[in-house]
């Protein structure tokens, strides 16, 4: 086997984690997948892979050699695609990691304008408000709203979120209007949950942030639906301003505590770090990041 040979078969062991599975999948005897990758570790010198009861995990230089060798199996597939095709633009599939409101709202109606423009191109979602593990879950890119833990990962930031405590009028009327944070123990809120946990509401006081836990007639892990609830007139709740932009225009739907409101959140793209990105992944990064520029709800100010 080539060397390229090798790593497409080192990658299929990895992504499988099985020798046996990669054997069946590639069309070989699990001896000869055993052999290959035992024959790749004796020439990197280094163990890559180790082998338990369990089956099997990924050293440091394994998880290193497998994210180059996923970089570099796509960029010669794409020069090969380009070859073929006669294009110099980027091409191949992109997948793209983000909350289910935010590529609802923010994303997928940009995507005909970067459709036109990279016809080659295609993009496939995974949707999650976790932080998921990007290598391991082959994302090429995630666009994450929030302050990002320190990570190996690359971020840059490429927009903003306002966020607002938002009610109806008819709501307001009924209940009245708080006039600090600490008065929101007397309202219905809803809770906008990851992993079941209410997310808290952030306040700038004088004091510093003020942190408020939601409790009332609705929780849910769908921010559309805690939308909907608002709408209804079910209670307040802590969301992005862009998520209500005509309501808000229209004055459907009104901002309370306002001068508690927190700085802007940063919207950020984010790629795995260590590793070159595909001219693909930089024209997504870069296209967001100039649509982003252009809309005055998300745009860096």
């Amino acid at each position: 086997m080539d060397r390229l040979d090798v790593m497409r078969l080192y990658v299929s062991v990895v992504e499988k984690a099985s020798f046996s599975q990669a054997a069946r999948a590639l069309d070989l005897s699990q001896p000869t997948v055993s052999k290959q990758v035992a024959a790749l570790e004796t020439r990197l010198g280094a163990q890559l892979l180790r082998r338990t009861s369990r089956g099997l995990s990924l050293t440091e230089a394994g998880r290193s050699y497998y994210e180059s060798s996923i970089h570099l199996l796509d960029e010669f597939a794409a020069a090969e695609a380009r070859v073929r095709l006669g294009q110099v633009a980027p091409s191949g599939p992109i997948r793209l990691a983000t909350s289910a409101v935010l590529g609802r709202a923010q994303i997928m109606p940009r995507l005909p304008d970067f459709f036109a423009r990279y016809p080659g191109i295609t993009v496939e979602t995974d949707l999650s408000d976790r932080f998921v593990n990007l290598v391991e879950r082959r994302i090429d890119i995630a666009v994450r709203i929030g302050h990002l833990p320190d990570s190996s990962l690359t971020a840059r930031r490429i927009g903003r979120t306002d966020v607002a405590v938002l009610a109806t009028p008819g709501y307001l009327a009924r209940h009245g209007r708080p006039e600090t944070p600490d008065d929101l123990t007397l309202f219905p809120c809803m809770a906008y949950t990851i992993d079941g946990q209410p997310r808290p509401w952030e306040f700038s006081t004088p004091d510093g942030v003020q942190t408020f836990i939601p409790r009332g007639p609705v929780r849910s892990g769908d921010a559309e639906h805690i939308r909907a609830g608002v709408l209804a007139g079910i209670g307040l709740a802590q969301l992005p301003t862009w998520l209500f932009a005509e309501e808000l225009a229209a004055g459907t739907v009104v901002p309370v505590l306002e001068d508690f409101a927190p700085p802007p959140y940063p919207i950020s793209a984010v790629t795995p770090g260590g590793r070159l990105q595909p001219g693909r992944v930089r024209a997504f990064a870069d296209f967001l990041a100039e649509a982003f520029a252009a809309d005055p709800d998300v745009r860096i100010r």
